[in-house]
């Protein structure tokens, strides 16, 4: 899965805050490698678990289904990462230790860290267990830009997403920039809050991909 797509671009792409199951099917055909589901309350692109179950029955089996949360206890995220059927589950924000992802994993398998450098200034892919990190902006979900010179000497190693901020007219420098292994987008990609435009999609993943070659 993940493989193949990989031979194709050369970085992961993510595309976070899918809310309909016809907008995860206009998005996957764009080629993205993930897509993320939002079921943290405060989140405007937030979900229930019925919708969640919707969207992610929607996506092709080529592309990661994510499930992002970062309001609930992580055995409880957990469990529902497992009902609605996602394929990862991403605990974000610094809420989240250790001991939470150890508990995590022992319901549900596959697990994405989510922080900032504000909240872990040198941060280490798997020093929580979870297969992926994401470094997002010290506001999570805010869309702001932030300032990625401090990746300079804070770049994770391993498998590693950049976020924050991002959208078709600045991924390719930041991509350049920072190096990351993949990026996640959200509100970088919408016509209007909480609706993706496939054409903005299709152009934010060839500019990130320009930025990595």
């Amino acid at each position: 899965m993940e493989t193949e797509q990989q031979e194709e671009l050369p970085v992961y792409v993510k595309v976070c805050g899918v809310t309909t199951a016809q907008m995860a099917r206009e998005v996957c055909a764009e080629g993205v490698d993930a897509i993320g589901v939002n079921m943290s309350a405060k989140s405007p692109r937030y979900v229930d678990a019925e919708r969640a179950r919707e969207v992610i029955a929607a996506v092709d089996c080529s592309v990661e289904t994510v499930l992002v949360i970062n309001d609930k206890p992580a055995e409880e995220a957990a469990r529902l990462a497992l009902e609605v059927g996602a394929s990862v589950l991403q605990l974000h924000g610094p809420t989240y230790g250790p001991e939470d992802f150890a508990a995590a994993a022992r319901i549900f398998p596959r697990l994405w860290r989510a922080t900032s450098l504000d909240h872990d200034p040198h941060p280490v892919a798997g020093s929580h267990g979870e297969e992926l990190l994401l470094i997002d902006a010290p506001k999570p979900g805010s869309g702001e830009s932030w300032d990625l010179s401090a990746l300079e000497t804070a770049r994770p190693e391993g498998r590693w997403l950049l976020a924050g901020g991002l959208k078709p007219s600045n991924v390719e420098d930041a991509v350049r920039r920072a190096k990351p292994w993949g990026v996640d987008v959200a509100s970088g990609v919408e016509s209007a809050p909480g609706v993706k435009d496939p054409a903005l999609v299709r152009a934010f993943i060839k500019n990130a991909a320009t930025g990595a070659a």
